[in-house]
C-alpha cells in the first residue's frame, strides 16, 4: 500500500513542478527572438524571460499578454493546449 503511495505522490506531486504550461522558449524559437531581447521588449530581467521559457514560474495574464503582442502571435499560441491530440 505504501509503495502505491510513494510512486504516485513521486509522479503527480514531485513533478507536478516540471509541467510543461507555456511554449514561450519554442515561439522565440520560430521567431528567431533571444530571450534577452524579448526581456526588453517586455522591460523584465534576463532571469525573470529565462525562468518563464523553462516554465520554472509562470508569467502573470497580463504580461502574457504583453508577451503576445511583442512576438505578433495569438496568446494561445505562448500555451500548452490541453487538449489530447
Amino acid at each position: 500500500m505504501s509503495y502505491i503511495f510513494a510512486y504516485f505522490y513521486k509522479k503527480y506531486v514531485l513533478m507536478a513542478g516540471k509541467i510543461k504550461i507555456n511554449r514561450i522558449k519554442s515561439v522565440l524559437v520560430e521567431k528567431d527572438i533571444s530571450q534577452k531581447e524579448l526581456s526588453k521588449r517586455v522591460k523584465r530581467t534576463p532571469t525573470t524571460i529565462t525562468r518563464i521559457c523553462n516554465n520554472e514560474s509562470q508569467p502573470t495574464l497580463k504580461l502574457l499578454r504583453e508577451i503576445a503582442i511583442e512576438l505578433d502571435v495569438d496568446i494561445r499560441e505562448l500555451l500548452v493546449s490541453t487538449k489530447e491530440k
